[in-house]
């Protein structure tokens, strides 16, 4: 189901409870949602109102992938950007990596499967946004 998407920064800003199998529902409306919106590139879970630590993101050819409890385990290749968010108005400076590695859990056959996979550029700077969103950091 496609979701309204929150605005409030005290919900925003509370740390998301770690993500079950069960929790299956949540991201399929993240999916949607986020597949709904022209020019989004990565939600967070909390931001469809949900404080469980999932995120979605758009990769490269415009495909969803859902990352259930995603952590960051390597960083390289620092740089400074500014971003801007769909959950908040002004734009922030953040600084970012380049290259990222990413441990999160899929869930393959209403299992949650634990994974690790690098990422650079665009994706990895969205998913390490929406990790942020995970830990109730706004940007």
């Amino acid at each position: 189901m496609i979701k309204e998407l929150i605005k409030d920064e005290v919900i925003l800003s509370q740390v998301c409870t770690p993500a079950t199998a069960d929790d299956a529902q949540v991201a399929d409306d993240l999916v949607e949602t986020l597949t709904s919106m022209e020019g989004a590139a990565c939600l967070a879970a909390n931001q469809i109102g949900s404080a469980t630590c999932i995120i979605a993101y758009l990769d490269d050819d415009d495909q969803p992938h859902v990352m259930y409890n995603p952590r960051l385990l390597q960083a390289l290749g620092a740089f400074k950007a500014v971003e801007g968010c769909l959950s908040l108005e002004a734009e922030s400076k953040v600084t970012r990596y380049d290259r990222v590695k990413i441990a999160y859990d899929e869930l393959i056959d209403g299992e949650l499967v634990a994974r690790k996979k690098d990422f650079t550029g665009w994706t990895a700077q969205i998913i390490q946004h929406g990790i942020d969103h995970c830990k109730g950091k706004l940007v």
